[in-house]
């Protein structure tokens, strides 16, 4: 039997407490902010093994994360406001519901757009932890492109601040 997880409140938020099942309000967990804009993973220190699940929200001109390409699966689905999809050297102007899968290694990224925050769910398989930053004028242009090639994270997000936990902000989800 799997027994139901506890959450424990931080000044930022609910989130489980170990392993196990759990209910947790997208508006009541714990959120992250940074240069990349807000996210809540429903996640605590014990991580999900298999599959990663998030909500983010961008605002106009904020990209979601540098531009790359992993050895897994991701699917994401925009459940409010607009974007722009960055995906294999194009651009593509997302609204809500537009769905977007990306099989292992296709090169990606969102940016916000529209007049207003843009909240995307993503999902992705967790199988292996192999990723690609390439160099990209579509991305480089957007703000979300190395210079030069490189799989190490650290070097690919060098001249960005650490997320800080912050609780959820009316008007990020619909």
């Amino acid at each position: 039997m799997v027994e139901e997880v506890p959450h424990v409140r931080t000044p930022a938020g609910l989130v489980p407490d170990g392993e196990g099942w759990f209910v947790l309000n997208a508006r009541e967990a714990l959120w992250r902010e940074g240069d990349f804009g807000a996210y809540t993973r429903f996640e605590g220190d014990a991580r999900f093994p298999q599959i990663g699940i998030n909500i983010g929200v961008l605002e106009p001109g904020q990209a979601a994360c540098m531009y790359h390409g992993e050895d897994n699966q991701e699917d994401f689905l925009v459940l409010s406001g607009e974007c722009l999809l960055l995906i294999e050297g194009e651009e593509r102007r997302l609204r809500a519901w537009d769905f977007v899968h990306c099989p292992a290694w296709t090169e990606h990224v969102f940016v916000g757009a529209g007049d207003g925050p843009c909240a995307i769910l993503a999902v992705g398989g967790r199988s292996s932890r192999d990723v690609v930053y390439p160099e990209a004028e579509v991305a480089r242009k957007h703000g979300a492109g190395v210079v030069k090639t490189t799989r190490d994270g650290k070097e690919a997000y060098a001249a960005f601040r650490q997320d800080v936990d912050v609780p959820y902000r009316e008007g990020w989800l619909p």
